[in-house]
């Protein structure tokens, strides 16, 4: 019996032996467990830091927290200036379906709960927070959370979400304490990875500039410079498209330009006025402005089908508050992030680069149109002192010489000889009117000018520019009121020549002489039907009548085909 309880005295030490090996092994175990997570923890920081280019240093945050703490899936939410999630960077999920999901979150839930309070977040199970309301189509089960926040300095940056330990287990305080390290490290990765992006993107900002003034000093036109300058922006900050409205003087958009894709939808729109576009926005804020959703921005109300596909978008007004030139805007495509502060920070000045090419070429066309008016003065002098003296002098003497001709065939043609120096000297001295007046804005009773403007309208109809002689004080003896009548009368007349006559030739005499205004419109086309329709003709008659003068329409003289228009009326109009 003392043999039993001897050997049962010694199998109890040698049990709780294996105990303490056993406890030993697992101690060995967690040592071992805990230096290879410190060495995990220890790469990760480093690889991180090895990194300047900011996209990759997040994407390798995410990764390695994912790693670190055994999770399923992991994210990056970077939070932008309107406290909502600017770019998210998830791990775990594939690309097909994320694109099966839909559109990334903005900071709403679970992921927005941070954003507001931005403290260390575990839980076991997601579904119970009161913040959280459950996970669109297609979104894979996620139960177990773990979330931290990343700070630049003072300054919240983002925040890491984990879900899903594997395994099944909860996230525990390890995990976090792992988690919380690497943010720190993060921390100090993103704020390095930044300022090298911000001075690279000073560089490329002052490289645009100098080229754009390089184009500027060389003479370069004015679109090209534009077109540079939109080219530029839009590649330094990542947009899908840039447009730059041209603003007139009384805020009218009088032209656009653009570049990159859907670009067709945004050239050369027109509009009486900015209301209801991106540019006005700009404009009420006088500076910069960021837009999340530009397609649905419910300040664009003109034509918003323009930016159908299109998110993010950015605008800057281009020029001095005391002169505006026009609004640059640049757009990415929807699901892409908006655009950051440091992205845009420089835009404002890089758009004055536009406004200085839009101020050059003002510049430069009105020293063209300076020497332009100067050399047609020079030519109107000219025609005035020399060529039309000359004429005048010829006639006088071919007048003088008529007397001492017997001859009637000679004496009829020194007539019709002295009546042609009379027609030539009344087209110079039209021609020196046009000159002089080329420069002149077409307003008012300024009826040589905006007759010239009405042929050239009517060329794209026609097929071919009509012929114009004018005779006369045009602009000094025909009243406005009697001038808009004229113009009215030529664009119907050219109207039916256009839409009737399949003429080839067209002539347009204005006249201003003897106290008479006449307007006559002369084709080769097939002349007047019997029996057409004559409602356009009626109501070129009833003006004339309004205002006591006539209309008359007639074939030309015998053997030539078409049709000439005669519309006559006083210079003072009738009384009533």
């Amino acid at each position: 019996m003392s043999t039993d309880a001897g050997s049962a005295g010694s199998r109890v030490p040698r049990l709780r032996l294996d105990e303490l090996l056993d406890e030993l092994q697992v101690r060995i175990d967690e040592v071992r467990g805990t230096r290879d997570r410190l060495n995990g923890l220890l790469e990760a920081v480093m690889s991180v830091g090895r990194e300047l280019d900011l996209p990759q240093v997040l994407r390798g945050i995410v990764e390695a927290a994912v790693v670190l703490v055994d999770a399923e899936y992991g994210a990056l939410g970077v939070i932008g200036d309107d406290k909502r999630l600017a770019q998210f960077l998830p791990v775990g999920i594939s690309d097909e379906l994320r694109a099966r999901i839909g559109d990334l979150p903005s900071g709403h839930g679970i992921l927005g709960e941070l954003i507001r309070h931005p403290e260390t977040l575990r839980l076991s199970e997601l579904s119970e927070h009161p913040a959280s309301y459950g996970f669109p189509d297609h979104h894979p089960p996620m139960h177990s959370f773990l979330g931290v926040p990343i700070r630049v300095r003072e300054e919240v940056f983002g925040n890491l979400y984990l879900t899903e330990k594997r395994g099944g287990a909860d996230f525990d305080p390890e995990d976090e304490a792992v988690l919380t390290t690497l943010a720190v490290a993060a921390g100090i990765a993103i704020e390095n990875a930044r300022l090298f992006e911000a001075v690279r993107l000073r560089e490329r900002w002052l490289a645009a500039g100098s080229d754009i003034t390089s184009a500027l000093l060389s003479g370069t036109p004015q679109d090209e410079v534009l077109g540079g300058v939109l080219e530029r922006a839009k590649d330094i900050t990542g947009a899908d498209i840039g447009v730059l409205y041209l603003l007139g003087p009384g805020g009218e958009l009088r032209g656009s330009l653009a570049l990159g894709e859907g670009a067709e939808r945004h050239r050369g729109i027109v509009l009486p006025s900015t209301a209801g576009t991106l540019a006005e926005a700009a404009l009420a804020r006088d500076g910069l402005i960021t837009v999340r959703d530009v397609a649905s921005d419910e300040r664009v109300t003109v034509q918003p089908e323009r930016w159908e596909g299109f998110g993010a978008a950015v605008a800057v007004t281009v020029g001095t508050k005391e002169k505006l030139s026009g609004v640059l805007m640049l757009a990415r495509r929807h699901g892409r992030p908006v655009f950051a502060t440091p992205e845009v920070a420089a835009l404002p000045g890089f758009a004055g680069q536009a406004a200085l090419a839009l101020e050059l070429a003002d510049r430069r066309r009105d020293a063209e149109q300076i020497s332009m008016l100067e050399d047609h003065d020079r030519i109107a002098r000219d025609l005035h002192d020399l060529a039309i003296q000359r004429l005048f002098a010829t006639g006088m003497t071919l007048q003088s010489a008529q007397r001492f001709v017997d001859h009637p065939e000679a004496s009829e043609r020194l007539a019709r000889a002295v009546d042609d120096l009379d027609a030539t000297i009344k087209i110079i001295r039209s021609t020196i009117f046009g000159l002089r007046d080329r420069g002149t804005p077409a307003t008012g009773s300024k009826l040589r000018s905006r007759a010239v403007h009405a042929l050239d309208e009517a060329a794209g109809p026609l097929g071919f520019a009509p012929a114009l002689r004018m005779e006369g004080l045009i602009d000094t003896d025909v009243p406005p009121a009697v001038a808009d009548e004229a113009l009215a009368v030529l664009g119907e007349a050219l109207t039916n020549v256009a839409r009737h006559a399949r003429a080839d030739h067209v002539e347009v005499l204005i006249s201003a002489a003897d106290g008479i205004l006449t307007v006559a419109v002369t084709d080769d086309g097939t002349g007047m039907p019997d029996g057409g329709r004559r409602s356009g003709l009626r109501n070129l008659t009833e003006r004339a009548q309004r205002l006591g003068g006539r209309m008359t329409v007639a074939s030309r003289g015998p053997g030539e085909r078409g049709t000439r228009l005669e519309w006559q009326v006083p210079l003072v109009p009738a009384q009533t």
